[in-house]
């Protein structure tokens, strides 16, 4: 396999993230036996999510070169479809975190996504509520 095969398996990740978020990578190749991403972001949230998703890979990315500029002119990606739940009897946040997130500490993303109907941990939901979840 190719260093530049290599490195895009290992990095496939990131390349996905690059690829569903609207950044332009305009050179993508190896240089220096680094692997080498030059391009364009549609704002700054977006070059910081890149960037996390690289360190989740590899926390030194020593063998990335990565340059990705903010180009407020490149079209904003599309918002994330809103999934909504209808509260039932016996429901919590916790559950409804575990049952989505596969962890009910994961509950305060529930709580950000509805900030009409839910102030802190300590809110009640009744069964009819119907909340949005953020993926």
């Amino acid at each position: 396999m190719d260093r530049l095969e290599e490195l895009k398996g290992k990095y496939a990740s990131v390349l996905a993230m690059i690829k569903t978020n609207g950044i332009r990578l305009d050179h993508l190749h190896v240089d220096q036996d680094k692997l080498y991403m030059h391009g364009a972001a549609p704002n700054q949230d977006i070059v910081n999510a890149m960037w996390n998703a690289i360190k989740a890979v590899d926390p030194t990315y020593s063998d990335l070169t990565c340059d990705v500029q903010v180009d407020s002119s490149l079209p904003q990606p599309e918002p994330p479809a809103q999934r909504t739940y209808t509260v039932v009897a016996g429901d919590s946040l916790w559950k409804i975190a575990a049952h989505y997130y596969g962890n009910g500490v994961e509950y305060p993303k529930i709580i950000a996504a509805n900030p009409g109907k839910l102030v802190d941990d300590k809110s009640i939901i009744h069964p009819g509520d119907v909340l949005n979840v953020p993926e």
